[in-house]
């Protein structure tokens, strides 16, 4: 029973690492992935999500209601950021860089100095089941859960709706899109505001999990480039793959020495992939289709 008990453990270590690196991933696969804007504003988004969650949840609106005003927040103010300051710069991606981390200072020292140090935490729900001497979250169950509804409601949203369609074929070929009437403009902000409000989804989902500081979104971005860079381009074919092996990895080593020993086994398989896979996971997948 031991044996059994430890495979649980593992797997709930596995499950855990996946739903974090796949939530934290998507946005940002979304945003650097399908239109190549480098977003290091990525982490502000997820603060947003769990700020505007975390506080709409203080007024007494249930968990769920306020994760989803997180995320609609994080939205908007990710299509104003596109209007304003992304939507100049498409044939300047390296000036997204320097545009997007100044972003990031101005929200976080902005957040700093407007809202404090911390803010206070909703706590984490649903209360925790037990298995052998161990002892889980159940939230963190329902993060697993939702990690793998978000990949599948992001599929059909870009493969089976009109949006979907125009999104990618704007990114793809936009002189012919515009050519065929459609309104770029309007969908590249919604297509950076569908990453910036995933972002905000983060954000929201484990806001009850951590605490709220205004550097929190720093704990979530270097997990989500490592997951698209590993990943590639494409969302499916390589952002989930690559949570599925960088989750197993970190799980491994993280049950064998540490949370550190996690951390660093990420980073030098991100090393390996782009040393032999500089593509990514995707690329691969899609050069053998080919």
């Amino acid at each position: 029973m031991e044996f059994l008990y430890s495979v649980f453990s593992f797997l709930y270590q596995f499950g855990d690492a996946f739903a974090f690196l796949v939530l934290s991933a998507c946005g940002l696969a979304v945003i650097f992935g399908m239109m190549g804007v480098i977003n290091l504003a990525h982490g502000e988004f997820i603060l947003c999500g769990a700020y505007v969650s975390t506080s709409v949840t203080h007024m007494g609106v249930p968990l769920p209601l306020a994760i989803i005003a997180g995320s609609v927040a994080a939205g908007i103010a990710g299509m104003i950021v596109e209007v304003a300051v992304i939507r100049p710069l498409y044939k300047r991606p390296l000036d997204t860089i320097v545009a997007t981390w100044g972003i990031s200072m101005i929200v976080t020292q902005g957040t700093l100095i407007v809202l404090g140090t911390t803010m206070a935490g909703s706590g984490t729900p649903f209360g925790s089941f037990s298995i052998g001497n161990y002892s889980y979250s159940v939230y963190r169950v329902v993060l697993m859960i939702m990690a793998l509804v978000t990949l599948a409601a992001l599929w059909l949203m870009l493969t089976k709706t009109r949006f979907g369609i125009l999104a990618r074929a704007t990114i793809q070929v936009p002189h012919v899109a515009e050519a065929l009437g459609v309104n770029t403009n309007l969908v590249y902000s919604m297509t950076f505001g569908l990453g910036a409000a995933l972002a905000g989804l983060a954000g929201g989902l484990y806001a009850p999990t951590m605490t709220l500081v205004p550097t929190m979104g720093s704990s979530f971005m270097v997990e989500a480039f490592v997951t698209v860079v590993v990943g590639g381009a494409d969302i499916f074919l390589g952002t989930a793959p690559a949570a599925v092996v960088l989750g197993f990895i970190k799980a491994t080593l993280t049950s064998w020495q540490g949370q550190l020993a996690g951390q660093i086994g990420m980073l030098i398989a991100v090393i390996i992939v782009i040393r032999i896979l500089p593509r990514g996971i995707s690329g691969k997948i899609l050069k053998e289709r080919a």
